[in-house]
């Protein structure tokens, strides 16, 4: 008598992987409504907090992609090694971040 399938291969890593790329998308308009309105209102050296999450939001999309298949793979060859929680973490320290320096702005 045979179980259900421990992996459906349906849309469910693609799901995931969308649900990041939103993530990131947000992070990445967000750099860039700061590189419009910091500069004005803080001076020169408030464009680097832009520049930064730019840089992260490209990093992060990378790295979102890499783990996408690696949790595919891991669950179509049925190996069982998922990704870790590292990406998660890695987030919200740029979350985190951004929140402390929009304090700092409104603080000022």
């Amino acid at each position: 008598m045979n179980g259900p399938a421990l992996f459906d291969p349906g849309l469910q890593p693609e799901r995931t992987l969308l649900a990041w790329r939103r993530t990131v998308l947000s992070l990445a308009v967000g750099s860039l409504v700061a590189l419009r309105v910091l500069p004005s209102a803080l001076g020169g050296w408030a464009v680097w907090p832009g520049l930064v999450g730019l840089v992260l939001s490209g990093a992060l999309w990378g790295l979102a992609t890499r783990r996408a298949e690696t949790a595919y793979r891991a669950l179509r060859d049925g190996s069982g090694l998922l990704p870790g929680g590292g990406q998660l973490l890695f987030l919200a320290a740029v979350v985190a971040a951004a929140g402390a320096l929009g304090l700092l702005v409104v603080v000022l």
